[in-house]
C-alpha cells in the first residue's frame, strides 16, 4: 500500500516516528514530495532557531531510510486539480503522481472525500490509519511503537509511557488498542 504522508504527520515527531517505525517494518510503502518535506522544515522554525536546522537534519535522516519516497508531481498536473486551499493542492499531485492508495492527513476539511475519491486516493486521519494496520499487522505495530518508545525514552533520558506518549501523538485509538 502506498501512501502520502501529509506534513502535518510528519511533523511533529511522536507521530512522524510512529508512522515511519510502522512503514520500516514493510507494512505500508511512504511517499512525499520534495514540498512536503520543506513544508516539514519551515514548520520546525517554531522550536525556536535551531528547530529548523535540527528538521532538516531529521529530513536528511528520512530521505537516506526511504530512498524512494520523494515523488515530483507531474508537470502541470496540479493545474488540473481544485482543493479548498489551493496551498494543499500540491499533497494531491503528489499522491496521483506516486499512485497512492491514501493519503494521511490531520486536515480533513482541506482534502475533501469526493474529490480525493474521484482521483483514486482515501484520506484517513493517522490514528484510523495506523489502528487500521495494527488490527491485520499486532504484533509488528507493537514492535514497531517499542522501538519508538525506546528511542523517546533514550532522547529524554526519562522512561516514556508507551500509552501517554501515543495519546500525546493524538493517536488515542492506537494508544487504547495496545494498551488493552
Amino acid at each position: 500500500m502506498k501512501v502520502i504522508l501529509d506534513t502535518c504527520v510528519l511533523y511533529p515527531s511522536v507521530m512522524r516516528e510512529v508512522l515511519l517505525a510502522v512503514a520500516a517494518k514493510g507494512l505500508f510503502t511512504p511517499l512525499w514530495s520534495p514540498r512536503i518535506l520543506e513544508e516539514w522544515a519551515r514548520a520546525a522554525r517554531k522550536l525556536g532557531p535551531l528547530g529548523e536546522m535540527q528538521a532538516r537534519g531529521e529530513i536528511a535522516v528520512t530521505r537516506s531510510a526511504f530512498p524512494d519516497a520523494v515523488i515530483t508531481p507531474k508537470e502541470g498536473l496540479a493545474n488540473r486539480l481544485y482543493l479548498p486551499d489551493p496551498d494543499d493542492i500540491h499533497v494531491l499531485a503528489a499522491a496521483i503522481t506516486g499512485n497512492a492508495d491514501v493519503l494521511v492527513t490531520m486536515n480533513a476539511k482541506d482534502f475533501p472525500l469526493a474529490t480525493l475519491r474521484e482521483e483514486g486516493v482515501e484520506r484517513q486521519d493517522p490514528d484510523t490509519f495506523l489502528w487500521q494496520i495494527w488490527s491485520e499487522h499486532p504484533d509488528q505495530v507493537v514492535e514497531a511503537l517499542k522501538e519508538v518508545q525506546i528511542k523517546a525514552a533514550r532522547m529524554d533520558n526519562v522512561p516514556r509511557d508507551l500509552r501517554a506518549l501515543l495519546k500525546k501523538a493524538r493517536l488515542n485509538r492506537l494508544a487504547k488498542a495496545v494498551s488493552a
